[in-house]
């Protein structure tokens, strides 16, 4: 096994990953993307894009400056010869040794900040045709397939993230109370986020009517009066994880009570049929039918419903026609909803398994939904 990386992933004191495992991952990565390489008759790929700089590198470089952006400040270029390499400017350079990449191995390779050389350094280095997950350098192509499957050090790192996301979200859900604005449930759900160093990333915080009238209600200001609505996405080490949780003054109405077990229901028999060789199309027919058997039909048409993440918020979404398959040690974010109930949280599937990575015990749960034999927990309104 090559020496890829030098060191452990410690969080507060403890190793999330051990240096050995870490280079295994890496190492697996590295001859995936080798492979492929020569499969695509590609003499190197210049990774830009962060998602795929968090892959290759396991978590280990975060390129970020710009939180939005797409790409960060420095590129990768991986070879078919299995040469490793990263672009970036002189001023940025010093940073990205300590912090970034100096545990790693990579080669740098500088420029002034005024004149940026990526393309014709990588397409020198490379030798040959050369691909890119941007578009304007070589052949644009997309690494999404690659990064899939999770190994288990990815896994490790995504059980804390989820954790840790549930524990900032149910903190801030206790917060909630009637007068704050939607703009104050994204500050206190976001502060608790980024003590934890967490990125949030989607922020759809709604209060009462929106909730009900939008399905992707990003906050306007409205106050609260009685219903709440915390819908999140957050990331570290460049994984995803999606979880919303709701919170209700009073009673909860009998109508919208039945919503979320309905919403429930939906997402147990998307849940039971996320196995491997499922399509896209197959899992949007579930969805489908499952809404039918509540009393809901034709609800699937309202929003999608979730699919796959990982190092994306949704890697893809299922569609009538979709043809992408599930493989093994693949996460979901599915999320039916139902006229102002919803359930979502982030799963990973595991030899047949499923396991919920962003549980919230402390909360109220509906009552547990089975298909086919196996039962599936979900969760409900915080009432109080």
């Amino acid at each position: 096994m090559s020496k890829r990386i030098a060191k452990n992933l410690v969080v507060n004191g403890a190793a999330i990953v051990t240096e050995s495992a870490w280079n295994a991952e890496l190492d697996a990565k590295h001859d995936k993307l080798v492979e492929w390489l020569k499969s695509q008759n590609l003499a190197g790929v210049l990774i830009r894009r962060n998602e795929n700089v968090a892959w290759i590198t396991g978590g280990a470089v975060e390129l970020r400056v710009l939180t939005p952006g797409e790409t960060g400040v420095a590129s990768i270029l991986v070879t078919a010869e299995g040469k490793r390499y990263y672009f970036t400017t002189e001023n940025e350079a010093p940073r990205l040794h300590d912090e970034e990449f100096g545990k790693l191995d990579f080669e740098p390779v500088l420029f002034p900040w005024w004149a940026d050389d990526t393309a014709a350094a990588a397409a020198k280095l490379a030798g040959g045709p050369l691909g890119s997950d941007t578009p304007g350098i070589g052949t644009l192509v997309s690494l999404a397939p690659l990064r899939a499957a999770l190994s288990e050090s990815e896994i490790a790192r995504y059980r804390w993230l989820g954790l840790e996301t549930a524990a900032a979200t149910v903190e801030a859900l206790h917060e909630v109370e009637p007068g704050l604005s939607e703009y104050d449930l994204e500050a206190i759900t976001a502060s608790g986020l980024l003590r934890r160093g967490i990125l949030p990333s989607v922020a759809l915080y709604a209060v009462d009517e929106r909730i009900f009238n939008y399905k992707h209600a990003v906050p306007r200001g409205r106050r609260l009066k009685q219903y709440g609505m915390l819908n999140l996405c957050s990331r570290k080490w460049g994984l995803a994880i999606s979880i919303t949780r709701f919170i209700h003054f009073g009673a909860l109405p009998d109508e919208l009570a039945a919503r979320f077990n309905s919403a429930a229901h939906v997402n147990a028999a998307l849940l039971n049929a996320s196995r491997v060789a499922a399509t896209s199309a197959e899992l949007f027919k579930v969805a489908k039918d499952a809404y039918t058997a509540q009393g809901y039909h034709g609800e699937e048409r309202f929003h999608h419903q979730g699919g796959p993440t990982g190092y994306g918020e949704r890697e893809w979404v299922a569609t009538p026609t979709g043809t992408e398959v599930v493989v093994n040690n693949q996460a979901f974010a599915w999320n039916p909803s139902i006229r102002g109930g919803k359930v979502e949280d982030t799963v990973i599937l595991v030899d047949g398994v499923i396991e919920n990575l962003t549980p919230t015990p402390e909360l109220p749960q509906l009552t547990e939904a089975i298909v086919e034999g196996s039962a599936y927990s979900a969760t409900g309104v915080l009432i109080k």
